[in-house]
């Protein structure tokens, strides 16, 4: 069985705030993931400018693998301290784990993390080690598939100070809430959306603080085969096909033709869905031992509308998708279940599309940008073309 991890946040901007003053980075190297949020001290520009600087200092040194203890004094030496409060100009939080679900966490001034483990919200261990003279938190990690470690700026439990909570959201009220809505099911991203979500509602709506949720979740790798019309030469067909059935995981294809094509190549019929969930996105159809069947370009291009809004840091509506349509049923496969996406394109320009606004170019973008916003989303995406 092989495993995999996957990342995602949100983030709140301070009410009159263009900018952000929490950041995220993350990158994979090798077998290791390494994820960081920076709070930088207030708001605005100056905030954006030091937590985006420690941010991405830390971690580029962490996952080269640079000692900790020498990446945080790095960050501590570089980056000034307020003269007023007497405290770090930017805080911070750092995951770096591997696809054995091994590895850390270090916490410096942020709210400590929550683990979502075995369905309950639970505290890590944690060490204390002083750095310079400052208090950093050190836990180790050794997470098994559906585990999902949350980090967040202070933001959170500042929630409703002055509004709807006087003195704040508790981290144990945080957790209790958590623990309600969080599914060890949900992706990495869904996650994070879940308590910022909770957070704008505590907050009214005008956030008086950056607030930024970022999670990372351990997870069973996924396959998803994507067939996309059909290939250029007919003779094709069949290898076309066979490369397409052969890959593990789910199947899912896309457009009238394709279909077709993989029915005859089956034995089989499509059988088109009497129902019509979405006024906008054609019905779906089923073929015996195929997962999903859409319509192509329509469908596609509700798809990438979901992409969009799924990787913004800031859309705060639910990470998952319920409606019956081929575009949410599409999106729920790709975006929630996939670790890894393969897309078998076809090339042949389709004689049903002559005259209408819809050519095989339109077609090959709408994948492209769609692989492109699955790779945000952290997938593994192969385009095959024929």
């Amino acid at each position: 069985m092989e495993l995999c991890l996957e990342s995602g946040y949100t983030s709140l901007n301070h009410i009159g705030e263009e900018l952000c003053g929490d950041h995220v980075e993350y990158c994979v190297n090798g077998d290791y993931t390494t994820l960081v949020l920076a709070d930088g001290l207030g708001s605005g520009v100056k905030a954006s400018i030091l937590s985006t600087l420690t941010s991405k200092i830390l971690c580029t040194m962490v996952s080269n693998e640079i000692d900790i203890v020498e990446c945080i004094s790095t960050i501590i030496e570089t980056l000034p301290v307020c003269k007023e409060r007497g405290v770090a100009y930017s805080t911070f939080s750092v995951i770096h784990v591997n696809r054995q679900g091994q590895g850390y966490l270090f916490e410096f001034d942020n709210p400590e993390a929550i683990y979502y483990h075995n369905g309950v919200a639970i505290d890590f261990p944690r060490q204390t080690l002083d750095v310079l003279g400052k208090q950093v938190f050190k836990s180790e990690l050794n997470l098994v598939p559906g585990d999902i470690v949350m980090v967040m700026s202070d933001g959170t439990i500042h929630a409703g100070i002055g509004q709807i909570l006087n003195f704040g959201w508790p981290r144990d009220k945080i957790k209790e809430y958590l623990n309600r809505h969080l599914d060890e099911n949900m992706t990495a991203r869904a996650a994070a959306c879940v308590l910022a979500s909770a957070c704008n509602e505590i907050y009214e709506g005008k956030p008086s603080d950056d607030t930024t949720v970022a999670a990372v979740r351990f997870r069973e790798r996924m396959d998803v085969n994507v067939m996309v019309g059909p290939p250029v030469n007919k003779e094709q067909d069949k290898e076309h096909v066979e490369r397409y059935l052969d890959g593990p995981g789910y199947k899912v294809v896309c457009g009238g033709t394709s279909s077709q094509i993989l029915a005859r190549h089956l034995g089989k019929r499509v059988v088109p869905a009497l129902d019509f969930p979405d006024k906008e996105v054609p019905p779906i159809g089923y073929i015996d031992g195929i997962d999903l069947v859409t319509e192509g370009v329509i469908t596609l291009r509700r798809l990438l509308e979901l992409s969009r809004k799924y990787i913004s840091i800031s859309d705060l509506t639910p990470k998952f998708f319920e409606k019956q349509d081929g575009a949410s049923l599409l999106a729920d496969i790709l975006f929630e279940r996939s670790t890894h996406v393969h897309f078998f394109v076809g090339q042949s320009v389709n004689e049903a599309h002559q005259g209408l606004d819809i050519d095989i170019t339109m077609k090959l973008k709408l994948v492209e940008s769609l692989a492109a916003n699955l790779r945000i989303m952290g997938k593994e995406v192969t385009l095959l073309y024929d």
